[in-house]
């Protein structure tokens, strides 16, 4: 037991939640059928401070959450949107206290989960550094003895001086992490709030989380939707869906299982969406898929292999010649890392009227492990007919994509490069 840093037993929070339905949209009969429930709550519950207008409903953010850490361990929580990831660091945080379970850590925690968490506005960058690392129980001495590793890493010596509630929201999390980092917490706990900065400063976090993981035995749990950051930091990983543990053991196979999870969440049909003001409606984007090589739709795709992103679209009228389609690729950053283009290929687009299925082919995928979106474009003779933003979501996975079948890690970069080497 003495290595163990962090133990979590059948971790669970509940939140009351009301619903309502409106006057205005409700039907008459179900109308009075509300009315009649809220008197009969109020009667039952003279004093509930709920508003007895509101049906009431359990709901449970996460449930039945285990997992046991070593020290030295380095824990990526993966999840969709409301699958309980943050809600699961709040308690381990002690932000938010568990409806039922157990947690039991040994040492000090710091904890980076939103920007500013922990600053007082009204004090300066180098009296916010001193308070944190009071709350941690550290010494004024101990503090000034890590003060100018903190400064030089965040960057922000010229406004170490100034309140900061003027800092920029980069500039926050630069200093936070800093922070959070450098005053010796035997578990550090950091969110997707280093989303927020650039592209630098996150790998020079990720750098230093393994630093500290390596170097001196420190525990680190780390939430991100980029899948590149957590195969590169972490060992192991636990996949949350609706609040549950769907995964727990080997950061591979975690990715893998997350991945494998958006089968279970096909993207969303086109044909309903609103109509940009911009453009002329003259093609209307109605689906977009992701195939393999044999022609099975799919929502992740392994390095090196071969991809076929096909768009279904409604033509008005029958158009030849000057016919513009674009996918556009991001990334979990947001970084625009592709586009797929008709005209550079020196293709003739010639789509009739009604129904057309647009095919790119990509025989290799270069894209290392993350979550991606696509944007789909369409214009004639340079007057645009159609956009569809985050048409479709996908993830890619650890692959080979060189002919040695050699699977690169760590991942360190965006792109696999297909190149040769020789020597004299």
């Amino acid at each position: 037991m003495n290595d163990i840093a962090v133990k979590v037993e059948n971790l669970g929070k509940k939140y009351v939640i009301g619903h309502q339905s409106r006057s205005d949209t409700a039907r008459f009969n179900e109308y009075l059928s509300s009315v009649g429930r809220s008197i009969i709550r109020r009667l039952k519950n003279p004093l509930n401070p709920y508003d007895v207008s509101l049906e009431l409903e359990d709901f449970w953010a996460v449930r039945n959450v285990s997992f046991e850490l070593k020290k030295g361990d380095r824990l990526g929580i993966i999840g969709h949107n409301g699958s309980g990831k943050s809600t699961t660091l709040k308690m381990l945080s002690r932000i938010t206290t568990p409806t039922e379970g157990r947690i039991t850590m040994a040492g000090r925690l710091a904890s980076l989960l939103e920007v500013g968490t922990g600053f007082h506005p009204e004090l300066t960058g180098r009296e916010n550094i001193y308070l944190n690392g009071s709350i941690l129980g550290m010494t004024r001495s101990e503090i000034r003895a890590k003060f100018d590793e903190i400064v030089d890493f965040s960057g922000v010596e010229k406004f170490l001086d100034t309140p900061v509630k003027r800092y920029s929201s980069g500039m926050y999390v630069r200093l936070a992490f800093a922070v959070a980092a450098h005053l010796n917490p035997e578990i550090l706990v950091v969110d997707e709030v280093l989303s927020v900065g650039d592209a630098e400063f996150q790998k020079k976090c990720i750098g230093k989380m393994q630093d500290i993981s390596s170097d001196n035995g420190k525990t680190v749990l780390f939430v991100s939707h980029n899948m590149n950051a957590i195969l590169s930091l972490c060992s192991k990983g636990i996949v949350l869906d609706r609040g549950q543990v769907l995964y727990y053991g080997d950061i591979r196979e975690a990715v893998k299982r997350y991945i494998e999870s958006r089968r279970k969440s096909p993207n969303a049909s086109l044909e309903n969406r609103p109509k940009p003001d911009w453009v002329d409606g003259r093609v209307r984007f109605t689906k977009c898929a992701m195939k393999n090589s044999g022609g099975t739709e799919v929502y992740s795709v392994s390095v090196g292999e071969t991809a076929i992103f096909e768009c279904e679209a409604d033509c008005m009228e029958e158009m030849n010649g000057e016919v513009l389609i674009i996918i556009d690729i991001y990334n979990s950053c947001n970084c625009h890392v592709a586009a797929l283009n008709t005209r550079n290929l020196g293709y003739v687009s010639h789509l009739r009227k009604g129904k057309n299925i647009i095919r790119f082919t990509v025989p290799k995928i270069p894209f290392y492990p993350d979550q991606f979106s696509l944007d789909l474009y369409a214009e004639y003779y340079g007057s645009a007919m159609d956009f569809a933003k985050d048409a479709l979501s996908f993830q890619t996975n650890p692959g080979a994509f060189h002919s040695s079948g050699r699977i690169n890690e760590p991942y360190r970069s965006i792109f696999a490069v297909d190149y040769s080497v020789s020597t004299e």
